[in-house]
């Protein structure tokens, strides 16, 4: 595992959880880290995480439009 450290100015307004939401729902938008590794950066459940993807405007499925076609074909 690694560890990172920020340094962020006194002027910007952001706890620490504002930020693992940040870097996490980043991440798993990315498709560099799972719904439940994203969750666990957070320091969240992976419901609660999904819950609140939503007002980092991140999707919780990433479906290309071409992806959902094909399985509705296959269906």
């Amino acid at each position: 595992m690694r560890t990172v450290s920020f340094k962020i100015q006194v002027t910007v307004d952001l706890y620490d959880k504002d930020i693992a939401m940040i870097v996490g729902s980043t991440l798993y938008k990315k498709g560099k880290i799972s719904l439940g590794q994203a969750a666990e950066l957070a320091g969240l459940t992976k419901r609660t995480f999904a819950e609140l993807l939503g007002k980092c405007e991140v999707p919780i499925f990433n479906y290309t439009l071409s992806d959902l076609a094909g399985d509705a074909k296959n269906a």
